[in-house]
């Protein structure tokens, strides 16, 4: 038995750097036991002591709403399928408001903004019987661009549960998870690279967002208290026409820590936010996520597809998060591939090397396999020109853009001009990075609000736990969905 402790003890040392952080041994799983004693020692190896893992449903989606900013009466319910009850929702959404010169170039609107946050807490926490406060503003200033505009910052502080400060502080270990509570010191900013563009309030204080606003918006309810919530806002962020929201049950909020948003820009001359994206990094419990919402260069020309490449690639390089961990030895990524679990989902924009007529032709066949064969990302990807070890989950869906509004008919059937006709296309796609990540659906939604059709996934997503920390139990039965379970139902929304 003593040279079975020798034997593993060198391995450790020897081969320390290859250990997983989750507190596997790749080399002792891979390595044949020479007995039943050793078979069972090696079998009995813990993950990490003073951890395990638990698997959580996350939900994510990606819209582009063609630059329509949503109306009070639009349901979400079937967009967020909300049935479901998911423990995380990512939502991306592309093009909240019109890319032209005023939005891009003078001063971000944010009213859109704040429009989704209300309906996405509408449905979200529609069970509980919450009053609301509705904020009304002044017509006359309203579309003033010297108007001051309605600030994001303080329209999500009301649907948070926990304040943004703590979420950016240290959760490395369960002593520090437990002290950062109370104590505000354990995270600080750091000098930024120049090559990146942090959220203008990642390090703010939270007296910042404190005190009345008086700036206000019509049609935005927030709630007037927070304590019947189900749901809790984590993270939003916008850049021009890019919006990502992260929601999170209201338990598991506490359990958030190095919450940091950075943004690229890639549209004009390479600089300007119409396109480019946002990504959220933070760790949960003792595992780091990111999540990249972008809207990747348009167009369907030949070589068009290379500019998207180029995008992704200039994303991967320039994003950088700052560093604000204090805590010796730890290592909380700076990149996005550093992460354990990274999520990538937008209007990725790449098209299908076909013509229209051809395309058109194996729609009305519902040959998806055919014509998936000529999407430009998968012939990218599987090149290994782009996205390069990133997942995507099999498509059975129809292609997600272009549609006439409030239609379920392509808008190139209305158009006969041959060069202001859009090619079908799958531009709306969700990626993922990562072990411990599996994919129970990926499916569309039918809503004819704009000229994309919504694209969504549920995962289970391995998250490693502290000991100790409570959590809703999940039976593998449970965590096992069939595609009809997840499907839309057919109302509209």
């Amino acid at each position: 038995m003593n040279s079975i402790f020798k034997k593993v003890f060198s391995m450790g040392e020897n081969n320390g750097s290859q250990m997983d952080r989750r507190g596997t041994f790749d080399d002792i799983a891979e390595a044949q036991p020479n007995s039943a004693v050793e078979s069972l020692f090696f079998n009995s190896v813990p993950m990490t002591s003073g951890c395990n893992v638990q698997s959580f449903r996350v939900f994510v989606a990606t819209w582009n709403v063609g630059g329509k900013t949503p109306h009070s009466g639009l349901n979400l319910d079937d967009f967020l399928q909300v049935d479901g009850q998911s423990d995380i929702y990512i939502l991306g959404f592309q093009e909240i408001v019109p890319l032209n010169a005023g939005n891009v170039l003078v001063i971000e609107d944010n009213e859109p903004a704040g429009r989704w946050l209300t309906l996405i807490n509408k449905s979200l926490n529609k069970s509980h019987s919450v009053s609301s406060r509705r904020i009304r503003s002044a017509p006359s200033f309203s579309n003033s661009l010297f108007f001051q505009k309605p600030s994001l910052k303080k329209i999500s502080k009301n649907f948070r549960t926990e304040s943004k400060r703590r979420l950016k502080m240290c959760n490395c270990t369960p002593e520090l998870e437990l002290e950062r509570k109370y104590n505000k010191e354990f995270c600080f900013p750091c000098q930024q690279s120049n090559n990146v563009t942090v959220s203008e309030d990642d390090f703010s204080s939270e007296e910042d967002e404190d005190g009345p606003s008086n700036l206000e918006m019509t049609g935005i309810s927030t709630p007037s208290s927070t304590t019947q919530m189900k749901f809790s806002l984590v993270a939003s962020k916008q850049m021009v026409g890019i919006f990502v929201t992260v929601w999170m049950r209201k338990e598991l909020v506490q359990h958030v820590g190095h919450l940091r948003i950075t943004s690229i820009s890639r549209g004009i001359m390479g600089y300007l936010g119409n396109k480019g994206c946002i990504s959220v990094s933070m760790s949960f419990h003792r595992t780091s996520f990111c999540f990249v919402c972008s809207h990747l260069a348009s167009g369907e020309k030949e070589g068009d597809e290379l500019r998207r490449n180029l995008d992704v690639i200039e994303i991967l390089k320039n994003t950088q998060f700052p560093k604000i961990c204090r805590t010796p030895g730890s290592s909380v990524p700076e990149k996005i591939l550093d992460h354990d679990r990274v999520i990538w989902l937008g209007d990725l924009n790449y098209r299908i090397a076909l013509s229209y007529l051809d395309t058109r032709k194996l729609l009305e066949q519902n040959d998806w396999d055919a014509l998936f064969d000529k999407d430009q990302l998968k012939i990218e990807k599987d090149a290994g020109r782009v996205f390069k070890g990133w997942q995507e989950g099999k498509i059975y869906f129809a292609p997600t853009y272009k549609y006439s509004y409030n239609s379920d008919t392509y808008a190139g059937d209305c158009i006969k001009t041959k060069n202001k006709r859009r090619t079908p296309a799958w531009c709306d796609r969700i990626l993922w990075h990562g072990t411990g990540i599996q994919q129970l659906s990926y499916i569309r939604g039918e809503s004819r609000f704009s000229d994309h059709r919504p694209v969504c996934a549920m995962f289970s997503v391995d998250v490693e736990v502290n000991e100790g920390s409570s959590r809703r139990k999940l039976s593998g039965s449970n965590m096992k969905v069939g595609i009809e379970e997840l499907w839309p139902l057919t109302s509209r929304w």
